[in-house]
């Protein structure tokens, strides 16, 4: 099946079948159907506004919770948000509404590739980093005054920010252009060399342990481990009140690790659930040496299974503040005071 491109007086013929095709390899391909046509939308429509509302009220600094774990929310709230635009808007919505259009042009694609894989290997290690920071102020007493500092939490920030665009830069290149009509290159296209060269292999390889490998492994490590403190001193602090008074009060301190784990346990739970369907997908099609789906049958089992696993993934970028908003009652009154505030706007606005 065959479209046009109309370029001045001519009509080029375009495959429409080649077009994504290998390019689906994480979630960058051209899709449509009804489905994920109202699906993005939606998801974009509540990720902006949601992420936004997150950022600024975590940066009034007045949820109750200290400046490093406000600094490591905010940035997640930001690379989400940054994940929403390119990945959501820029990628999905403008490829099914939009097939061609200036991000079908081969610099704004690969350039659009590249910050996919930034922002969403920032999201994903800054989660990790959050819940190693939690970790250590629970686990490790010793270490917790010079490790979760807000400057210390700057400098980890920084650091997998700088790191995740570095990393993400080869992607740039391997790509080329599907068409080239009156010089210009349209739509991208794998290079052919990405399949036989060894350092593409490498690197291929590389990049996957990085993410989703790692992340996955080590926040159900730091969680277990977590866990297993909590239970043991507990059980050692219930002990110990026990005999000094021989009464069962409510200790605040358990009460604050309470409230901290909670969150801790939200946030990377969500992360997981989220993720699985991708990572599984990803672990089968590795295992079993299936290629990646990159035909236009929305149909076809590979495709739902791959999709699905890229919707769930994108939908980890919006569930935080609702998080938040379940677990921080100091959040939810500073949501309150916002929504009023814009109401009160809104009114005024309109008188």
């Amino acid at each position: 099946m065959s479209d046009f491109l109309k370029v001045g007086s001519r009509d080029y013929p375009i495959d429409s079948r080649r077009i994504g095709r290998r390019f689906s390899y994480k979630m960058h391909g051209r899709i449509s159907g009804p489905v994920y046509a109202v699906y993005y939308p939606v998801l974009a429509a509540v990720g902006v506004p949601v992420n936004v509302l997150a950022i600024v009220i975590l940066s009034r600094g007045k949820c109750g919770l200290s400046r490093c774990i406000t600094r490591y929310l905010v940035s997640m709230a930001v690379t989400d948000l940054l994940v929403v635009i390119s990945a959501v808007i820029f990628n999905r919505i403008i490829g099914i509404y939009f097939p061609i259009s200036f991000m079908s042009l081969t610099p704004a694609c690969t350039l659009s590739t590249v910050i996919i894989y930034a922002v969403t290997e920032s999201s994903v290690w800054l989660t990790v980093a959050f819940t190693f920071d939690r970790f250590v102020a629970i686990s490790c007493p010793k270490l917790k005054t010079n490790y979760c500092t807000e400057r210390r939490a700057a400098v980890v920030i920084g650091t997998i920010c700088v790191l995740s665009c570095l990393k993400s830069v080869p992607w740039y290149f391997i790509y080329e252009p599907l068409y080239t009509i009156n010089n210009v290159p349209w739509f991208c296209n794998i290079v052919s060399s990405y399949y036989t060269s060894v350092a593409w292999t490498i690197y291929d390889w590389f990049a996957r342990i990085l993410n989703p490998g790692l992340p996955f492994v080590f926040i159900f490590l730091l969680n277990g481990l977590t866990v297993r403190h909590i239970l043991v001193a507990n059980k050692a602090r219930g002990r110990l009140r026990a005999s000094s008074n021989g009464k069962n009060e409510s200790d605040p301190e358990t009460e604050s690790r309470r409230k901290s784990i909670i969150l801790l346990f939200a946030i990377s739970g969500s992360f997981i659930l989220l993720w699985m369907t991708y990572v599984v997908n990803f672990l089968y099609v590795q295992i079993s040496n299936e290629p990646y789906f990159s035909g236009s049958n929305f149909n076809d089992p590979r495709f739902i299974r791959q999709e699905s696993g890229n919707m769930l993934q994108l939908l980890s970028c919006c569930t935080n503040t609702c998080i938040y908003v379940a677990t921080q009652r100091k959040f939810r009154e500073e949501l309150k005071s916002a929504a009023k505030y814009i109401g009160s706007q809104i009114t005024a606005l309109v008188k």
